[in-house]
């Protein structure tokens, strides 16, 4: 067998993380009545975790897990340049799914600390 540069195996577990966060954000999202369209969409834009349906609106979810139980460390984790490039994604999301310019948009950040999860809809505006 090949050995595994260390580096390569912490990535490794890390993206299993982050599967995991992720699983529980969709889990959690469900519980709030959201339809999941698709998870890692993904273009050189950037990407987008999660693609879900709330009523009339189409929203583009950022997860993000924080080790302490401050929520804000979760959301200020969304910076701007980060705000731009999943607003970018979501133009190109729109686009190729056949979605008009009047579709109603929405971007929601799910946080995951050790004490819970918290859904913050519509925490920033789109940024082109």
């Amino acid at each position: 067998g090949r050995t595994r540069m260390t580096g390569e195996k912490e990535n490794g577990s890390k993206r299993e993380l982050g599967f995991q966060y992720e699983e529980e954000a969709v889990r959690y999202l469900k519980d709030q009545g959201y339809r999941i369209l698709c998870r890692n969409f993904s273009c050189r834009q950037g990407e987008i975790d999660i693609v879900a349906k709330e009523g009339c609106y189409l929203c583009f979810v950022e997860v993000k897990y924080r080790g302490t139980a401050r929520w804000g460390d979760s959301l200020s984790a969304v910076d701007f340049r980060k705000q731009q490039r999943i607003s970018r994604t979501a133009l190109y999301y729109l686009a190729r799914h056949g979605y008009g310019t009047e579709t109603p948009c929405r971007f929601d950040v799910v946080g995951i600390t050790p004490t819970g999860t918290t859904l913050i809809k519509n925490a920033f505006e789109f940024r082109g």
